[in-house]
């Protein structure tokens, strides 16, 4: 019998080796001695469990669990020569891979409970009701991936698509076939967690129990889950803090949770976020995300992300998405609401951009502590309307927004508007003006129709909810707190007074108002744009500068500096502090540079001194002299300049017009898109289908259309209101017959109204049964609805109920396929109405 370190028992039942070596440099190089005890070990008769379940799996193993470790501290950059190393030897394990920390007994009695085999494409019942059939394609997807062995999976799903459901309904799946046994649900806010919870609490499954019911689950407010825990909703904050923090408090073990589903998997994503109250542990967004990914790394899980905007590093992490379901794809389905071409608001200001000239008395207020000074300006200062309201406060720009904004979204008009301010104070100026705007253009209003939301506000997740299901505040102004996964259906109007430089946290903002929304009737939503964001994100970089937070203090670094772990850290902060000492020096001058050349010997030398030293003697001269780290930060560089500066120039509102995608006006957005069209109808597949086999389309061709119109920026909403505009009527048109007006000339008529025509050729075409008529009608209703007719159509619950197309075709003699295609040919291919 070979000779083993150590043995794992749990309760009579041995599980797993342990090979310890201290010193040993490579670690996973000695899993193979873990093998051979593995193979080899024999036990007493009073050990021995001839049934234990595991054995029948293994491939020559006695035990499942295999360890090997030198006893060193695990870090990631050296994880092949610390940590312990584990393997799972039973046919469902994962390759051998590192553990920060030791599982404990629980996790190791809990995986062997797992399930042996994970059949992905099974025949079975989903058991979450009520999914749409891409949550369906979303779950096949994600438990095909996870039966090869993925560990790490992204789902890129356009927001208000159900993101939230299709988790229950995934995680549904996996732990009732025993796939996983501990979820640990990740959030980035309490709000969404609270409504993660609340779905949990609501959604219906198979056997009539809502899904908290069927598995137990842990709250926001329980910092480990119990034996009987199945999920865990836990904030990205609250995990590190759980985790990394506090080194004497009793932590999850990394095999706490064998799956990670992370919400809104986007987070970290842009430059231009401000930091929520939650994330006041940070200092900037790349701290956020560091922390994020050592939660991720901490525990041995397998990993989903969802988003409906990869961002790089999401892709980084997770790698390529294995689903997609874009928001163009979602409006052609009828799920999401598409939006009109965006309006733009133009004051003269926002025209001219604001200057204040060479010798100019300015006030200029120090954000941080409210302090205004007067300055009087040395040079010209000018700033363009991205500017507004982060660099320079004005207040008649703002009133000039508010008074657009009064005027296009009356109180009256059913829906809401959001609107996204700069900063927090900017907010406020908001919500004074639209206040002051609407009771000057409709009499005195309710205090509360206009609120500010962000986390400055008392009790904010309450205001939320209060936007969502209450009257008033009709009218809310945010800055970050509702520009990513809250839910708001209602939203019709999204204004923007705040320019973002990140397409993604972009299109996380329009991703609030694309909820449909029917008992109001909403049918699409419009944006209003106050700062050119419209045209600046048509030619955003993805690209990003690694530079030195200039906002980072002497005296914050010297303090990184102290507390850095490894030589590798202490260098990178040293690094930081040569950078930003070399700008810094080149501001101090007369006495105040003599001090310190006297102290410090010549400054101009100090920088390269530093850098070519270790980063220890760079600690120990902010040590020796205490004072050096305050005297370079208040060193006077003009830096109270770079306050905000407060505008007292006058504006007033020039136009509200519609942004037909940089065209100069809708007749030339129409011109470009006929132009497209020609050029394009005999080479793109989508656009040969709709302009010369009507009769042949099928819904994917019809998403294909949408997707390559999308791409050129080309949809719908823009194509109806353009040609609205132009013929000063609201043409209700579908797509296809937009694409057949701009290709062959055909007469844009109200879909509906084809549709009635369509169904009447087919009727009067041939003798039909009472039967045949019936189904007829009511496809001819459904068409209405979704404009192409095919056997997909008899999927929808009005004929699936009835038997789908399977059985109604079989009222049509099984000749229903071709006549459906006769019915799109009838809708399309004539060319009166």
């Amino acid at each position: 019998m070979a000779r083993v370190d150590y043995v794992l028992f749990i309760d009579g039942r041995c599980i797993g080796v342990i090979e310890a070596k201290r010193g040993i440099s490579d670690v996973p190089g000695r899993l193979g001695q873990a093998k051979r005890y593995a193979r080899d070990i024999r036990l007493t008769a009073d050990e021995a469990l001839p049934s234990s379940p595991w054995l029948q799996g293994l491939d020559r193993f006695r035990v499942p669990f295999l360890f090997v470790t030198n006893g060193r501290p695990y870090v990631k950059q050296f994880e092949t020569k610390s940590g312990i190393w584990f393997w799972d030897a039973r046919p469902t394990g994962s390759n051998p891979h590192a553990l920060p920390e030791w599982f404990s007994p629980q996790d190791l009695s809990e995986r062997l409970e797992q399930t042996e085999g994970f059949d992905a494409l099974a025949e079975r019942e989903l058991g979450v009701t009520g999914l749409r059939p891409y949550q369906t394609d979303a779950i096949t997807a994600v438990e095909t991936a996870i039966a090869a062995g993925q560990k790490n999976i992204l789902l890129a799903m356009a927001t208000g698509t159900g993101k939230t459901r299709l988790a229950i309904a995934l995680m549904y799946e996996l732990l009732r076939r025993k796939r996983f046994r501990r979820i640990l649900f990740l959030v980035d806010r309490n709000a969404l967690g609270r409504q993660t919870l609340d779905a949990m609490s609501t959604t219906d499954t198979a056997g009539f129990l809502k899904f908290d019911q069927v598995f137990p689950v842990a709250d926001l407010t329980k910092k480990f889950p119990e034996a009987p825990d199945r999920v865990q909703v836990a904030t990205v904050q609250a995990m590190i803090r759980r985790v990394f923090e506090d080194p004497d408090a009793v932590r999850p073990t990394p095999g706490t949770y064998d799956l990670i589903i992370v919400d809104e998997a986007h987070r970290g994503y842009t430059l231009d976020a401000e930091l929520r109250e939650d994330d006041l542990g940070f200092r900037n967004l790349d701290d956020y995300l560091s922390a994020y990914r050592r939660v991720l790394d901490y525990f041995v899980a397998t990993r989903i992300a969802l988003t409906a905007t990869p961002a790089l590093h999401t892709r980084e992490i997770f790698g390529p998405a294995v689903f997609h379901y874009g928001y163009r794809q979602a409006v052609i389905d009828g799920y999401l609401i598409d939006h009109r071409p965006p309006r733009r608001i133009t004051t003269a200001l926002s025209q001219t951009g604001i200057s204040f000239e060479a010798g100019e008395d300015v006030s200029i207020i120090d954000p941080r502590t409210g302090q205004i000074d007067l300055f009087n300006l040395d040079d010209q200062v000018d700033f363009e309307v991205a500017e507004f309201n982060k660099k320079v406060l004005t207040a008649a720009f703002n009133r000039a927004v508010a008074d657009a904004v009064a005027r296009e979204c009356p109180p009256n008009e059913r829906g809401k508007t959001l609107i996204f301010a700069s900063r927090d104070d900017h907010a406020d100026t908001l919500v004074n003006a639209l206040r002051e705007a609407l009771t000057e253009e409709y009499g005195p209003q309710p205090h509360d129709i206009v609120e500010k939301i962000t986390g400055s506000v008392d009790k904010p997740l309450d205001r939320i909810k209060a936007f969502k299901n209450d009257p008033r505040p009709k009218y809310v102004v945010t800055v970050d707190l509702l520009t990513t996964g809250v839910d708001v259906p209602a939203i019709t109007n999204l204004v923007f007074v705040r320019r973002v430089n990140s397409r993604i946290l972009y299109d996380q903002m329009i991703g609030r108002a694309t909820r449909r929304c029917d008992e109001i009737g909403k049918e699409y939503f419009r944006i209003f744009d106050a700062v050119d964001i419209y045209a600046n994100l048509q030619e955003v970089s993805d690209m990003r500068p690694v530079v030195v937070n200039p906002a980072l203090s002497f005296a914050t670094l010297i303090s990184d500096l102290e507390r850095a772990m490894t030589e590798d850290d202490r260098a990178f902060v040293r690094d930081q502090i040569v950078v930003k000492l070399r700008l810094r020096l080149k501001h101090i001058e007369g006495q105040q540079r003599e001090t310190l050349e006297t102290v410090l010997g010549p400054l101009t030398a100090l920088p390269d001194r530093l850098r070519d030293a270790p980063p220890a003697d760079t600690l120990t001269l902010f040590q020796q002299h205490p004072l050096l780290a305050g005297i370079l930060d208040n060193a006077n560089t003009g830096r109270e300049r770079d306050g905000v500066y407060i505008s007292e120039h006058d504006d007033e509102l020039i136009s509200v017009e519609d942004d037909f995608g940089g065209r100069a006006s809708p007749v030339d957005y129409i011109e470009s898109f006929e132009a497209f069209v020609k050029a394009n109808m005999n080479a793109a597949p989508a656009l040969i289908a709709a302009t010369q086999k009507p009769r042949e389309l099928t819904r994917k061709e019809l998403k294909a259309l949408a997707v390559l119109l999308d791409a050129n920026g080309f949809s719908e909403a823009s194509l109806r209101q353009a040609y609205g505009r132009v013929r000063n009527a609201d043409i209700a048109a579908h797509l296809i017959g937009f694409v057949r007006q701009a290709a062959l000339g055909d007469p844009l008529v109200p879909y509906e109204t084809r549709v009635e025509n369509g169904v009447k050729r087919i009727l009067a075409s041939r003798t039909w049964t009472s039967t045949q008529k019936r189904w007829l009608e009511r496809i001819g209703r459904a068409l209405k609805a979704q404009p192409v007719g095919d056997p997909d159509i008899l999927a929808d619950p009005l004929f699936a109920q009835a038997g789908g197309f399977e059985v109604i075709d079989q009222a049509f003699d099984h000749g229903l396929g071709d006549i459906l295609k006769d019915l799109n040919g009838a809708i399309w291919d004539h060319h009166v109405a």
